[in-house]
């Protein structure tokens, strides 16, 4: 695959940022077919051809229209780096100079590609790496699926036996649903037959709990969400994930509800639980957890907390969340420990990134013990 090592000043209409809808209107200005949009997404996303000159099923005319008013220009890739595990992590560089990072996780039955949404986060939740960054601005369309687009070919240069991407999570740097039409858009394109042709099932939107829009994605797209919930009392939310302040507990669970209730019965809501030693993870934070989850059909991702330098928390033991995990389970909770990825190469979410810059200056915030830390 051939990669864009520059980035020349863009004023061409870039392809990649086009869901079908908008390459269809972009034809349609051209005086072309729609049907032009399907054969266009096939060459972009399928067959990885960026030279207008080889789609061959395009006239001449059309062609040369396409290299004065378009482009396709993806991402550079600035780190490539690969686990002793199988996960892949990518820190990609963007034509402003700002930095994100997309991983490849492999599993036995799938291989799992966490993409970014945002560079940096405004949600300042305080066990998370890509905080201190700060917030710098909202992705693109392009940007956000030349993750994909990137990640695809390049996994397929490997020519190794399960390194496909089967599933995609916004789960990565950022808050999706703070850029909801740009992540919006991008779906359209993983979902197109004509490009990724992801499942509905397989594309999942992380969120710490931005209910006005959960309550719009429920209405755009029939994908799964996963809720970053890693507290049952809203006191001790409101420290780990700020936004609690604006939406309580209560609040997000009704807007949950309201989610699933558009969805098939067999559906299930996804709830990221971090593990912070002395913080959350006792038989109390359980219980809660059960009542606090009362009527909703759950899969509960306990995730073992990654530490970064003056994060301010620690890990859970395994015994203590394997207790925790214990009391969900015998109360009929599905619930699966996450397993610790890619961690000689930094995999966790930020880590790469916060590593070659710093911007924020936030490093002292996280050096003081945070609510429900032990002294």
């Amino acid at each position: 695959m051939t990669v864009p090592v520059n980035f020349p000043h863009i004023e061409k209409t870039n392809l990649l940022g086009l869901n079908r809808q908008d390459m269809e209107a972009f034809f349609a200005e051209l005086g072309e077919k729609a049907f032009r949009a399907s054969q266009l997404i096939k060459w972009i996303h399928q067959l990885n051809v960026t030279d207008f000159d080889q789609m061959t099923n395009l006239s001449k005319s059309l062609r040369a229209q396409l290299k004065e008013k378009a482009c396709i220009q993806g991402l550079r890739v600035e780190v490539d780096q690969l686990s002793k595990d199988g996960t892949r992590k990518w820190l990609l560089a963007l034509p402003d100079g700002n930095r994100i990072e997309t991983v490849f996780i492999p599993e036995d039955d799938r291989g799992t590609l966490c993409i970014s949404s945002q560079v940096g986060c405004a949600l300042d939740c305080s066990f998370c790496s890509t905080a201190r960054q700060g917030f710098s601005r909202n992705l693109s369309v392009a940007e956000i699926i030349s993750q994909v687009w990137l990640a695809a070919h390049l996994l397929q240069e490997e020519k190794k036996p399960g390194r496909k991407i089967t599933n995609v999570v916004l789960m990565g740097m950022g808050e999706p649903l703070l850029n909801f039409d740009n992540v919006m858009k991008a779906i359209d394109v993983m979902l197109d037959d004509f490009a990724y042709g992801l499942s509905k099932r397989r594309v999942t939107v992380s969120t710490a709990g931005v209910v006005p829009a959960m309550d719009r994605l429920a209405d755009r797209h029939d994908v799964q969400l996963a809720i970053s919930l890693h507290a049952t009392r809203d006191e001790l939310r409101d420290d780990l994930v700020p936004i609690n302040k604006k939406y309580k507990l209560q609040e997000l669970i009704s807007a949950c509800k309201r989610f699933m209730a558009k969805r098939s019965p067999r559906s299930r809501l996804t709830i990221e639980y971090v593990m912070l030693a002395d913080v959350n993870d006792s038989r109390q934070d359980a219980e809660e957890l059960i009542a606090l989850l009362d009527g909703i059909s759950v899969l509960i991702n306990l995730i073992p907390f990654n530490p970064f330098p003056n994060s301010g928390y620690k890990t859970s033991s395994n015994n203590a969340v394997r207790r925790f995990q214990d009391v969900l389970m015998q109360a009929g909770l599905t619930t699966v420990i996450r397993k610790t990825r890619g961690e000689d190469i930094d995999a966790a979410c930020g880590q790469l990134v916060g590593k070659v810059e710093d911007k924020s200056r936030r490093e002292a915030r996280f050096v003081k013990p945070r609510l429900g830390m032990s002294s």
